[in-house]
């Protein structure tokens, strides 16, 4: 597995904000957002070729860690997950997976599926990427179909939408619409779009009012107020 990187941190979105947690990033993904924070994993995927039984041996250095998150990119794309996810739920951890819902869940399950639909705000524009890879985003950006698996696979599900406009509040709620599986709504996560505290800031105000009008979970990004948007947090 290409892995980019592998740290000790606290959850800094979702339901576990704020638990210690080992995070194991893969590196490639089969979108293209205009917005992500971890290009050196997507966009330009970059890291060390290691086996699920080294990963597992590394998240075992950290003995107080109960936690491990599966993230990325796209961590389903990276041909071993299936065998990392049993090693992990074997060895008695909790595992969240971070997806955009896009492959299906493999058989081995999760504690947590982190899924994050992919929004029209993700997909580059003109210029920013090659033509075959801005039709091949849009194509695949939302599966319905896949989102619904991860339900009823996972032992729990947040659904995370990223937010820059009103207007992406009402595509978020077409595309709860099109899944067609009932979900609670503090289980839909509304995070602002921003990979600083100030562009955080300007759209949490009126993020928050839409939260509170609906009954959804606004998602603080906690790892960007304690750590700025770095790696390795």
């Amino acid at each position: 597995m290409l892995i980019s990187e592998i740290f000790y941190s606290v959850q800094g979105e979702g339901i576990l904000t704020g638990v210690p947690s080992v995070f194991v990033r893969t590196s490639g993904c089969n979108l293209r957002c205009r917005w992500c924070d971890t290009p050196y994993a997507s966009w330009k995927p970059e890291g060390e070729r290691q086996s699920p039984e080294t990963i597992l041996s590394t998240i075992q250095s950290w003995p107080a860690a109960r936690h491990v998150v599966l993230t990325g990119g796209e961590p389903m794309v990276a041909k071993g997950a299936p065998q990392l996810i049993g090693l992990i739920r074997n060895a008695g951890y909790h595992l969240t997976i971070e997806t955009a819902g896009t492959i299906p869940l493999p058989a081995g399950g999760c504690d947590l599926a982190s899924i994050s639909p992919k929004l029209a705000n993700s997909t580059p524009l003109e210029g920013e990427t090659s033509p075959s890879w801005i039709h091949r985003h849009e194509q695949i950006r939302f599966q319905p179909d896949t989102i619904r698996g991860w339900m009823e696979g996972a032992r729990e599900t947040q659904l995370k939408f990223v937010i820059s406009s009103p207007a992406d509040f009402e595509e978020a709620r077409e595309l709860m619409t099109a899944i067609r599986c009932p979900i609670a709504p503090d289980r839909v996560l509304l995070m602002p779009e921003g990979r600083t505290m100030e562009e955080l800031r300007e759209r949490s105000a009126w993020l928050v009012e839409v939260c509170k009008t609906h009954g959804h979970r606004f998602c603080h990004r906690l790892h960007i107020e304690l750590f700025g948007n770095k790696r390795g947090t």
